[in-house]
């Protein structure tokens, strides 16, 4: 049994209040002092996530509201430095958001415990005082309870920033395979922080998308790595399967499909126009297929994958999203890309493909993630370097 040292590091710092509790016993003196403690932690909770969650309406979402009633008050020459440079967002914009906030709720809990808290406390005080050592052991266990939980939300919150940041691969993969970690992000920081796309399709990614290699010499099959060069492995001595198909048969189209994207098509007026137009089709009308899911991470390829089947069945998974976005732009004579890289989905990075698209009367290749759609904006967003990254050509038509 492989030991996570995540998970290890959850349960010390969720203990180790408790036990402290326990060692020194129930006391007003030390208990203000550690609520003062909590008080921090708390506002740096609420603080560093309400800070994420303005800063992505404000300067990467701002599509309706009082978000982008602010956006266009931002001077311009701020708002082209900030879409290039979007980490910007996240070093500086975001900490000063954060920090005004944390100052604001701190001074309201301080008021708070002033008047209300700290008098109970010496009620608590002296009420104990005729009590038992152990009695008084275990309140010290319970009047910890708070501020444990609020050091291991810290923890995974910073985990969190840290994995979205991609600071290091190797603490992703632990991320990913940690239980409490994964639970307290699925259930406190994904639907705090409003992470939209991991609210709608929590499980959307999860490296459900498979890249298996085939050598035609040696009959060996190889897990592909997304740190290795697509380029480098399709050389004509292998064959590369993208859960279970090859890419030429993903991306095949029929005449049904043919027919229906080019009426769909035929409604835009410009390139920009028929390709948005696909991607909020298939956003809207395909769903995740969380059972086929399940069974390519458990290595079981026996699925229908690829365009055909997605739009027989209005189910997929990013593959498939994929795919059938290819074959819908081909029979539209739109330029068009398969990408594979990885995706962030609220937890850790994982697998992911998505497509670009060209706009000729723009001269630029676009991004465009159909089975991100219901997360909001994925069709040329700026948020997309965000939550996207290792994007490698698979390929073009």
């Amino acid at each position: 049994m492989k030991i996570n040292p995540v998970t290890i590091m959850i349960f010390i710092i969720f203990l180790y209040p408790i036990l402290k509790g326990f060692l020194f016993k129930f006391s007003s003196r030390d208990l203000k002092q550690d609520i003062d403690d909590v008080n921090r932690n708390i506002c740096f909770i609420i603080s560093i996530i309400s800070g994420i969650y303005l800063g992505k309406k404000i300067f990467i979402e701002h599509d309706n509201g009082i978000y982008e009633n602010i956006y266009t008050h931002i001077p311009e020459y701020v708002i082209n430095y900030l879409q290039s440079n979007n980490l910007i967002i996240y070093v500086a914009v975001i900490p000063a958001i954060v920090f005004i906030i944390y100052r604001i709720i701190k001074l309201i809990l301080d008021l708070l415990n002033y008047f209300t808290i700290y008098p109970a406390l010496d009620g608590i005080e002296r009420f104990l005082m005729s009590k038992s050592n152990i009695f008084k052991r275990v309140t010290g266990m319970i009047f910890q309870l708070p501020k444990a939980v609020c050091y291991v939300l810290i923890v995974a919150v910073v985990l969190n920033i840290m994995s979205m940041l991609n600071l290091s691969n190797k603490l992703s993969g632990y991320l990913e395979t940690s239980k409490p970690y994964k639970s307290i992000c699925q259930n406190v920081i994904i639907p705090v922080s409003n992470s939209t796309i991991a609210k709608q399709l929590p499980n959307i990614l999860n490296n459900s998308f498979r890249i298996v290699i085939k050598d035609n010499n040696s009959e060996k099959q190889i897990q592909f790595d997304t740190s290795t060069p697509l380029k480098q492995i399709n050389n004509g001595k292998t064959i590369v399967y993208y859960n279970g198909v090859t890419l030429d048969e993903g991306v095949k189209s029929n005449p049904e499909i043919d027919r229906f994207a080019k009426n769909l098509g035929s409604e835009g007026t410009n390139t920009r126009e028929k390709a948005e137009m696909l991607y909020n089709w298939i956003g809207s009308n395909i769903s995740y297929d969380y059972d086929k899911a399940n069974r390519v991470l458990n290595n079981d390829f026996n699925v229908e994958s690829g365009a055909i089947p997605t739009f027989r069945t209005r189910k997929g998974i990013c593959f498939d999203y994929a795919s059938l976005y290819v074959a819908m732009a081909r029979a539209n004579n739109i330029r068009v890309r398969l990408i594979t890289g990885e995706g962030f989905n609220g937890i850790s990075w994982v697998s992911h493909a998505w497509n670009q698209v060209y706009i000729p009367e723009e001269g630029k290749w676009i991004n465009v993630d159909p089975t991100f759609y219901k997360g909001g904006n994925y069709f040329d967003s700026a948020r997309f370097n965000i939550d996207h990254k290792n994007s490698q050509i698979a390929g073009e038509w």
